[in-house]
């Protein structure tokens, strides 16, 4: 099994997703006009103006916290410090690029999850990138081949790379034995998600804001005292992204490492591209009534997911100074502690230990809410099917906080990526779709009223595998279009 996960990592990441994620990206954004720089604005007014839901969904701020319970996790703080670590600073520059040109790619599968979603036998909405596979290029053992990697990656590994953080920072701060930990993390996920997707949407939309931003206000903190550093710093991280200054510091991995390992981390921190927040982006009523708005709700989290959280980790584990890139240096959630240590005192490892606890959790439960949906497109979606990935998920987490961390992200990366390889495939044989949606949203919004779909002006839209009860005339008409 070790062999195959290596290969699978060796090809994905080697030669295929390092440059078909910043590809993707690129191609998006160049197709779209730079959608997520010109019209930035538009993706924070389509949260902050947002209030319509139904007992068929949830609302758009609830699919952002959701997707941001998701996608902050321990990426955001133990991810950070390993891109660092293996790829020098100018790993936070690569991270940066995937996250801006992802922004793009965010929007355009959160944007098709809209259009293909479904409702359930029990009226809610379904949806994602297994759906608008099967319906927009009418390959459903494709849906089904995704949706397989989908269910080992998020359905099993990433709750136990999770737990695998909060294990080692609670030992670290506080003692306690990793076991122990696990089980109680897997008790507490048992709970929420046994309550299903609007329970899980609920405890997001009050713990995610709380936890991100006091999160940002310790960083916040340590960047005003490091002030004259910042601009220093910043140089640093641009040359040595492209090898320039890459032996400072003792490291000397130039711009391979850092491209790799940025790229891989910060994918995994973002998710852009990966075919995960579609699954919460289709649960959503959009507000306004048109698939665009909802991608640029999930644009928006990718932005504050690696442009503001990834970076003030990154940011205060290179101002500490207690970074080692020799074969005994320290990596992972221990580095991020030590360098929360360096600025804040004995307050550090024990803050980070709780930060890392609300990040990962939820992290947790968001990933059931995107299986969830997985499940329903397998026909799986209630009873004893579910009930078993129910338990499943519990066992990964206490399984993960007892294996040691390299092995637990090498399995994540294979998943991870051969997903994303599906679903990048998806977005560019579908672009023309979105860019469709995105022409027909904006040219609306010129004339200042709100935008609305209506799927009779689309002739060019194979209206065969669109949900008709979801987007007609009728409800455009309801809402005063």
């Amino acid at each position: 099994m070790t062999v195959i996960v290596d290969f699978l990592n060796t090809v994905l990441w080697g030669y295929v997703l390092i440059w078909g994620l910043i590809g993707a990206g690129l191609y998006l954004t160049i197709r779209l006009g730079g959608l997520q720089f010109r019209h930035f604005p538009e993706f924070i007014r389509v949260v902050v103006s947002s209030s319509e839901s139904d007992r068929s969904g949830i609302t758009p701020l609830q699919a952002l916290t959701v997707s941001l319970a998701s996608r902050v996790g321990t990426g955001n703080l133990a991810g950070v410090a390993v891109a660092i670590y293996l790829g020098g600073p100018g790993a936070v520059f690569w991270m940066w690029m995937v996250a801006l040109v992802g922004m793009a790619t965010a929007y355009a599968e959160s944007t098709l999850a809209q259009l293909y979603k479904v409702r359930n036998a029990d009226r809610q909405y379904r949806g994602g990138p297994a759906y608008y596979i099967w319906h927009g290029l009418n390959a459903k053992w494709l849906g089904y081949v995704f949706c397989f990697f989908f269910l080992c990656s998020f359905g099993l590994i990433f709750n136990a790379v999770q737990s695998n953080s909060i294990a080692d920072a609670a030992d670290g701060a506080f003692g306690i034995p990793k076991l122990a930990t696990g089980i109680a993390i897997g008790a507490l996920t048992g709970v929420v998600i046994f309550g299903g997707i609007r329970s899980i949407a609920s405890v997001a939309e009050r713990v995610v804001p709380i936890m991100a931003g006091i999160y940002l206000l310790v960083a916040a903190y340590v960047l005003v005292v490091h002030a004259t550093e910042i601009p220093g710093l910043l140089a640093l991280i641009v040359k040595s992204a492209f090898g320039i200054d890459q032996a400072v510091g003792g490291f000397a991995g130039g711009f391979a490492a850092a491209a790799l390992n940025g790229v891989k981390r910060g994918l995994f921190s973002n998710e852009a591209g990966m075919g995960s927040a579609p699954h919460i982006a289709a649960v959503a009523v959009p507000d306004p009534h048109h698939p665009s708005s909802q991608g640029m709700v999930q644009g928006l989290g990718v932005f504050i997911d690696t442009l503001l959280i990834c970076t003030a980790t990154a940011l205060m584990i290179l101002l500490s100074g207690v970074v080692d890139y020799g074969p005994d240096g320290i990596t992972g959630t221990e580095l991020t502690q030590n360098a929360l240590s360096a600025h804040i005192g004995a307050f550090g490892p024990p803050f980070i230990a709780v930060a890392i606890l609300f990040f990962a959790f939820t992290s947790i439960i968001g990933n059931y809410a995107y299986s969830e949906n997985v499940m329903e497109f397998l026909g799986l979606g209630r009873g004893v099917p579910l009930a078993i990935l129910k338990a499943a998920q519990v066992g990964m987490v206490i399984w993960g906080a007892v294996q040691p961390v390299t092995k637990v992200f090498n399995f994540a990366d294979a998943s991870m990526a051969t997903m994303a390889t599906i679903n990048l495939v998806a977005l560019i044989l579908l672009s023309g779709t979105v860019i469709r949606l995105t022409k027909d949203y904006f040219e609306q919004r010129k004339t200042r009223v709100e935008p609305y779909f209506r799927l009779s002006k689309h002739p060019e839209i194979d209206p065969k595998g669109i949900d008709r009860t979801i987007w007609n005339e009728d409800v455009a008409a309801e809402r005063g279009a």
